[in-house]
């Protein structure tokens, strides 16, 4: 098999330059976007690339931290990875999930299934759910019909649930949406009612094209989705590092789209994949080519971790002579 590339000499320096001038050793974390960024697509099929989970075993062994932080719905993570994300870690995962609007833990309950246990949840008010019905109304009265809602409920059991205005589309939606726990197609009216009795945590909205063959969750257009007010990545990322004492300064943070504002709030920003982000970390930026090339990163600083303990057992031997 022929070798990857090592990482360019520019990443391991700068690497080295943040855990060097940071407290990542005690204090910080690897927060880290799912798809696009740690987890990979090949032909339908998402997974942890092999790198990914051995620069994540190397981090996890070291005892930091490593929070997922995604537009995915609770059932999505444990439904695709979840699983293998839990052997790789040996205890509950924190979980950002739904553009900052529910936080919590994936882990598994007593009969060993997979659960979510919620930290904190942000639901959408009713007067920020309005605006979004009345505009669904205007696309129907302008008779665009290839509209699809996709709405997540506070209640993560619940999971994705996808609105179509034409009946006839419901069996489609199903086979193109597979991640879906239900489709329907009934009166605006009725889609109000139904969203006002719930609490819902995100709204997606999206009119579709032909070449649009993406599951919901791929989607990067800030604009198509919806949250409550001053609700994003960034906002989830600086809850749960209050709650776990994490120093955001001295922590990691890898995204690919412009949906990841948490890039913003790091020590290290690490930029994955071909899109150019605004971004920037409070102390270093780079630019990986892939998910591969983060796991590489990963292992990276997991070594920094254990070269200074290294260094400082060799120290304490030397005293002791």
């Amino acid at each position: 098999m022929e070798e990857r590339p090592k990482l360019n000499p520019e990443v391991v320096a700068a690497v080295a330059d943040f855990f060097a001038s940071s407290a990542f050793g005690s204090r910080g974390a690897v927060v880290t976007d799912l798809d696009g960024t740690a987890v990979h697509e090949d032909q339908g099929r998402i997974y942890i690339p092999p790198p990914v989970e051995f620069g994540l075993r190397a981090i996890y062994k070291q005892g930091r931290p490593v929070i997922l932080n995604s537009l995915r719905f609770p059932l999505s993570v444990m439904r695709t990875f979840g699983r293998e994300w839990l052997i790789i870690s040996g205890a509950p995962i924190p979980v950002v999930s739904m553009n900052g609007s529910q936080l919590g833990y994936v882990k598994t309950d007593e009969k060993g299934e997979l659960c979510f246990e919620e930290i904190a949840a942000f639901p959408l008010a009713a007067n920020e759910i309005d605006p979004v019905l009345a505009g669904i109304d205007s696309l129907l009265e302008d008779d665009i019909r290839d509209v699809l809602l996709f709405y997540y409920p506070r209640d993560w059991r619940l999971g994705e649930i996808i609105w179509t205005p034409v009946a006839d589309n419901v069996l489609r939606v199903k086979e193109k949406y597979k991640s879906a726990s239900s489709v329907i197609a009934v009166e605006t009216s009725k889609l109000a009612e139904m969203l006002h009795a719930e609490e819902i945590c995100m709204i997606f909205l999206l009119i579709e094209r032909p070449a649009d063959d993406l599951m919901a969750y791929q989607h990067s257009k800030p604009s198509s989705f919806f949250t409550a007010k001053g609700i994003d990545k960034m906002t989830g990322t600086a809850a749960l590092a209050e709650r776990f004492d994490i120093h955001l300064a001295s922590s990691v943070g890898a995204g690919d789209t412009l949906m990841d504002v948490f890039l913003n709030g790091v020590g290290l920003s690490v930029h994955v994949g071909p899109q150019s982000l605004p971004f920037r970390g409070l102390h270093q930026t780079i630019k990986l080519s892939n998910s591969f090339e983060l796991g590489d990163m990963l292992f990276a600083l997991a070594g920094q971790i254990q070269g200074e303990a290294n260094e400082h057992d060799g120290k304490s031997t030397a005293r002791g002579r």
